[in-house]
């Protein structure tokens, strides 16, 4: 549910609370700033201090180096240098709810924690000027040791749905001490007032202060988005009194082993083991728990329910692989992520796109349809099926409220977006026109394969003429904004003019988005010209320095060769792009994580294959990094998988691949297969060969109709398995 972070910045949109070139230590937030380009939303920030209280955000910083700093999953350290002389000593560890935090004083002055409720609030990225002042509140009982509190900040209020405010939101905090008091107070506006125990309104905080000879104090915070009384509650519940930092240290590092551990690598440098297992941990980030045991705070309706729920849904990213990976090492957690969405189109009226605590309008298209069709595709159970097919079948059917809203990005004061453009052009002419809507070559594009994950829930759901129905609309659409004259997808208004090579993308461009057909490859390989054809456009797209790993548009492009005959080609872009945006260091990923999909990208490629088409049950299989990779699949009846491609660290091309002794000729590994466990055996080579290459080693080049043919076939029987 929180995140506690070293705070070097005051976060907002574009700025995170930590950045690594900060040579000063302000405090240690509660983040539930989901990504870079999303707001903060109701942190609390713990400040320890010697002598005179800080409560300014500029005053209060202590300098520290990263050689006093220890970094791991489970516990965080560093020795900070106090403002009047002597040094802090600051370590943290934390459970989902609770934060714990110790702090021992060495030669300094008078020790004091301050805990700051609610500070100036920036709003959008733009103009960090842009300020609004939320109001808190604050309570302190030296009795019980107790600082306690609330805060309203959340930053994208301005850019929600605006039949969904979420009025009474906060999030609530109670922090107990180990030491007593010697004195304690409340700040306000930035001026200290001695004595008081408690406080509302803008810039607020809350201190105590403790007698010299106290060297070290320790703090337990319970955080809520449902009540004070609701943190204490998950203080107990998580770290009760007689807790110290070590067992919780000790118990978070535990569970984090038992996912990590479900893979073992051998043939791996320590370098690429760190990069392997750090994207690991980023991937079972998000979404997070936003319920606290079994209710939680809903701000589509402003009330509290019973149940399970989650916040941090980045679905535009996430459904491209993240999703996947989840699916395979968290599926326990599928069920109440799902389930949470429903409750989200239950209660508000449409599944999220970006749910940042309530939705947000961010990106574009229903990608809620593909996480949904993927998980049923793939035997999840444990969610309402009618609700969801429900839910599912509104985003495709139910435009917005007022659907000639161009819907730019970030744009304040409207209602849902969901999928704009649905009734103004989508529905009756294939395309989202982009003199109504903005991004409208890429709504078209998302909004075609958003179509054929309705098609495939409705196929599980044996509704065969709702199959149909979005199974053709979603085979047609795409290929409405293809200009034949160009051979790029290209934006085109109500008219049906083409709109210019460089409308209408999100976060792309006609290079990334021409490719972005992956529920329909052999459709775009024929409008393209053949195989042959297609592989030099894919060069023509590599080679020119189209491709940007940076975002997620491109993430599936190098696995596509595979789709055409020219498997060798995508082993080789995998791990040049493997290497050139991946590695250990501070700098490790070469694009914004967002939620876990870049991590996603680089941990199923190192295991050698990944789900270009996520709805279609099966993986296209790449270029695996190493040696031996051991594999225990979670509430998984198979034995172990081992995934076996010897010399693979230095022999990126792959030669033969077998499961189970049996021959696989082509580039694709179906879902239930890995889940089946057993041996995936790789025969690796340092050149390229024929394997899934007919396209590269044939001199006279397959027919375009029998290797169209050969590419539906597979994808058809995939599917049915």
């Amino acid at each position: 549910m929180t995140r506690w972070v070293a705070q070097t910045s005051e976060n907002y949109v574009s700025v995170t609370p930590y950045n690594y070139t900060a040579t000063s230590i302000h405090g240690f937030q509660a983040t539930h700033q989901p990504a870079i380009w999303m707001g903060e939303s109701g942190q609390v920030v713990i400040s320890p201090g010697a002598g005179q209280v800080q409560p300014k955000f500029d005053d209060r910083g202590m300098s520290f180096t990263h050689e006093n700093e220890v970094i791991t999953a489970s516990y965080y350290s560093v020795n900070l240098n106090a403002i009047e002389g002597g040094q802090i000593l600051a370590e943290q560890s934390s459970t989902s709810r609770v934060g714990h935090l110790r702090f021992t004083f060495t030669n300094t002055r008078r020790p004091y924690v301050l805990i700051e409720a609610t500070r100036a609030s920036v709003l959008g990225s733009s103009d960090p000027r842009n300020l609004t002042y939320p109001h808190g509140s604050i309570f302190i009982n030296p009795e019980t040791r107790e600082i306690s509190g609330n805060n309203p900040e959340r930053q994208d209020f301005i850019i929600a749905p605006v039949s969904t405010p979420a009025k009474h939101w906060s999030g609530y905090f109670c922090a107990r001490f180990d030491q007593s008091f010697a004195s304690w107070g409340v700040s306000k506006n930035n001026t200290l007032f001695d004595g008081q125990t408690s406080g509302n309104g803008t810039l607020l905080s809350g201190y105590a202060t403790f007698s010299p000879e106290v060297v070290e104090v320790s703090i337990r915070i319970g955080v809520s988005f449902i009540s004070v009384e609701q943190a204490r509650k998950n203080l107990d519940m998580e770290i009760p009194d007689g807790n110290m930092l070590e067992d919780t240290a000790a118990a978070t590092r535990s569970a984090w082993a038992e996912r990590l551990e479900l893979i073992k690598i051998k043939g791996a440098s320590k370098d690429q083991l760190q990069t392997f297992y750090t994207a690991f941990f980023h991937t079972l980030q998000y979404p997070y728990e936003q319920s606290e045991y079994n209710q939680y705070y809903s701000g589509y309706d402003d009330a509290v329910h019973q149940g399970v729920s989650y916040t941090g849904y980045s679905n535009w990213d996430t459904y491209r692989a993240e999703w996947a990976w989840l699916i395979l090492f968290a599926p326990d957690r599928i069920p109440g992520m799902i389930q949470s969405m429903l409750q989200d189109y239950k209660e508000g009226g449409r599944l999220p796109m970006w749910k940042n605590i309530i939705e947000t309008n961010i990106m574009v298209g229903t990608h809620a349809d593909s996480l949904i069709a993927e998980a049923v595709l793939k035997g999840v159970t444990g969610f309402d099926l009618e609700t969801a097919w429900e839910a599912v079948y509104s985003d495709a059917t139910v435009p917005p409220v007022n659907d000639t809203t161009p819907y730019f990005d970030r744009q304040e004061n409207v209602d849902y977006e969901v999928r704009a453009g649905l009734t103004s052009a989508y529905e009756e002419k294939g395309w989202v026109a982009d003199d109504i809507h903005s991004e409208s070559a890429s709504r078209t594009l998302d909004y075609s394969y958003a179509d054929f994950a309705v098609s495939v829930l409705a196929g599980l759901l044996n509704k065969s003429e709702e199959d149909l129905f979005f199974r053709q609309r979603s085979l047609r659409n795409p290929f409405t904004i293809f200009n034949p004259l160009t051979g790029f997808m290209e934006a085109r208004n109500a008219s049906g003019a083409w709109a210019g090579p460089d409308n209408g993308w999100t976060e792309g461009d006609k290079w990334a988005y021409t490719f972005d057909v992956v529920h329909d490859t052999p459709g775009l390989v024929a409008h393209k010209g053949g195989n042959a054809t297609f592989v030099k456009f894919l060069d023509e797209h590599f080679d020119g320095g189209h491709n940007d790993h940076t975002n997620e548009p491109s993430h599936h492009i190098p696995y596509l060769y595979s789709l055409a005959g020219a498997a060798s080609k995508s082993q080789s872009r995998i791990r040049q792009i493997a290497e050139s945006d991946y590695n250990a260091s501070v700098n490790g990923l070469s694009g914004n994580e967002d939620c876990g999909q870049m991590s996603a990208w680089y941990l199923f490629s190192a295991l050698g294959f990944y789900p270009v088409n996520p709805v279609s049950g099966s993986y296209v299989v790449g270029s695996p990094f190493f040696d031996e990779v051991e594999i225990q699949f979670p509430l998984s009846n198979a034995t172990r998988l081992k995934i076996i491609s010897e010399g693979a660290p230095s022999k990126p091309f792959v030669n033969s691949l077998t499961i189970n002794g049996a021959d696989i000729p082509n580039p694709i590994i179906l879902h239930n297969q890995l889940l089946d466990g057993g041996r995936l055996e790789f025969i690796m080579s340092n050149q390229p060969q024929a394997w899934g290459s007919n396209t590269l080693c044939s001199k006279n080049y397959t027919d375009l109709t029998d290797e169209q043919d050969r590419l539906a076939q597979y994808y058809i029987a995939h599917f049915e398995l």
